[in-house]
C-alpha cells in the first residue's frame, strides 16, 4: 500500500490555510446594582461613631460625615463582595 502525501488526504489539516478567528462581540455590562454591572452611583455606609468599625445605617449615596466605608464608586464593577454587602445593608434595615 503507498503511503499518501498530505495533501491528498482530505481529513488532514496539515498544509491547509489556518482556520478564520471569529472575534468575540463584546457588550457593556449595564449600570445598576447587580454583579457584573457598572454602579450607577457612589455607595457609602456610616461606621460606628465609637470607633469599633462596625457598620451602621443604610446605604447611602454621599458621604454621610464622620467615619463611613465607601463601598463602591460610581462607574466601578459590581463584584459578588461588592454585592454581598449591598445586600447585608439592605437585611440590616428590614
Amino acid at each position: 500500500m503507498a503511503a499518501r502525501k498530505p495533501d491528498e488526504n482530505p481529513t488532514t489539516t496539515e498544509g491547509a490555510p489556518p482556520a478564520a478567528a471569529v472575534r468575540t462581540q463584546e457588550y457593556a455590562a449595564g449600570t445598576g446594582w447587580d454583579v457584573g454591572q457598572v454602579a450607577p452611583d457612589d455607595a457609602f455606609r456610616a461606621l460606628d461613631a465609637a470607633g469599633s468599625g462596625e457598620v451602621t445605617g443604610p446605604v447611602v449615596h454621599t458621604h454621610p460625615g464622620g467615619y463611613a466605608r465607601q463601598i463602591v464608586v460610581k462607574g466601578g464593577l459590581i463584584t459578588a463582595g461588592v454585592k454581598r454587602e449591598l445586600d447585608a445593608a439592605e437585611s440590616d434595615e428590614g
